[in-house]
């Protein structure tokens, strides 16, 4: 794969000039497909084009969402990037982790890199769209970055490690699911495994959590999220026919 299968994703970007900043520096780095999810200014003003400088096609060529989920929708890697840590917060790569990773990639697929806010970065919910969590070492004095610098440091590492042309994959089993797939198949074994009481009512999200991390680093296939459809289809099959016997 190459980088422009790359897509960066800042959800409720806060400046205009943070905005543009973010997309000089996609084009330095051959990356110009920039996705804004309620974004809170204006990507088309003077203000962000100036700080585009020639890089105001990534912008004007922007694709605006509702919601995360659908931002990622088409993409089989998603990276969140956060610098909090804590509870659900764990098993972090960092950007030359991250890019490794994606090297390894066998065929062409679409990389998305999240950013959260300016001020409060990227929810725990929205953090959940995203397979990898990635985070940038950074001195503990001044732990928060700029938002462009975010950017152009894991596009730097991405850059430095993939061709600038994408090799020819392979079909079938090895095709990566996109992140639709997947959610798709994640709603389907949250309803079948809290019908059959696996989940704790009290907080379902917990061990959904761990095995959305689970699948995130396994890198499912579109073969793969189909045999787990069909696993959580059998589940439900099975619970129905319990449920008939027993009255």
């Amino acid at each position: 794969m190459s980088t422009r299968e790359i897509y960066i994703v800042l959800t409720g970007p806060q400046g205009a000039r943070n905005i543009g900043a973010v997309g000089r520096a996609m084009m330095n780095f051959g990356v110009s497909a920039l996705r804004l999810v309620r974004p809170e200014a204006d990507h088309l003003g003077d203000e962000a084009r100036h700080m585009a400088v020639r890089a105001g096609r990534v912008l004007t060529e922007a694709r605006v969402f509702d919601d995360l989920a659908a931002a990622v929708a088409d993409c089989h890697l998603v990276f969140g990037t956060t610098r909090r840590f804590g509870k659900y917060r764990e098993d972090f790569l960092s950007p030359r982790q991250a890019a490794i990773l994606v090297g390894e990639q066998a065929m062409a697929v679409r990389i998305a890199l999240v950013f959260g806010r300016e001020d409060s970065g990227l929810t725990t919910a929205e953090l959940d769209c995203c397979h990898h969590l990635l985070t940038i070492p950074t001195s503990a004095a001044l732990p928060s970055m700029n938002l462009s610098h975010a950017v152009a440091i894991c596009l730097y590492e991405m850059f430095s490690r993939l061709p600038t042309t994408a090799s020819p994959g392979q079909a079938g089993v090895s095709t990566p699911a996109a992140a639709a797939g997947v959610a798709a198949m994640f709603a389907h074994m949250r309803q079948s495994l809290a019908e059959i009481g696996f989940l704790n009512p009290k907080n379902p999200d917990h061990i959904l959590r761990a095995f959305r991390r689970m699948f995130g680093r396994a890198g499912l296939s579109t073969w793969e999220v189909t045999v787990l459809q069909g696993l959580w289809s059998r589940l439900d099959w099975l619970n129905n026919e319990l449920r008939k016997g027993k009255n």
